[in-house]
């Protein structure tokens, strides 16, 4: 059974800054292509950033390419997001999710594994 246990999320100024981990088990993060994504308040659930089995590709949805940035650590089989000049808009509950393959997606529908999430508040 693979269990996604998110932290790191908290309220933060605008401009600052946020990491986010998620511990994975029952699951490497080696085997599996790994995911963020976010839901905030009355809107679907949407990718932010992805990153594959190998660590080596990633993909960042628009809205915060330049500003997050997803990396693996093999050893702990944590996937982390770092979170850079935040904005308002950033608010959601940020939601960690395993994929059902090795390649990175960006529909909910490729990821077969989530977190609980963790919530992000960005005050402007």
């Amino acid at each position: 059974q693979v269990q996604l246990v998110e932290s790191g999320g908290g309220l933060v100024q605008a401009g600052g800054s946020l990491r986010l981990s998620c511990a994975a088990s029952g699951r490497t993060i080696s085997t599996n292509a790994m995911g963020w994504f976010r839901q905030a308040p009355g809107k679907e659930r949407v990718f932010v950033a992805g990153i594959s089995y190998t660590g080596t590709n990633t993909d960042y949805a628009d809205s915060v390419k330049g500003r997050f940035i997803i990396a693996g650590d093999n050893a702990k089989n944590t996937v982390y997001l770092q979170m850079n000049s935040l904005k308002p808009e950033d608010t959601a509950v940020y939601y960690c999710a395993s994929a059902r393959g090795v390649a990175v997606g960006r529909t909910t529908y490729g990821y077969d594994a989530w977190g609980r999430g963790t919530q992000v508040t960005v005050s402007s």
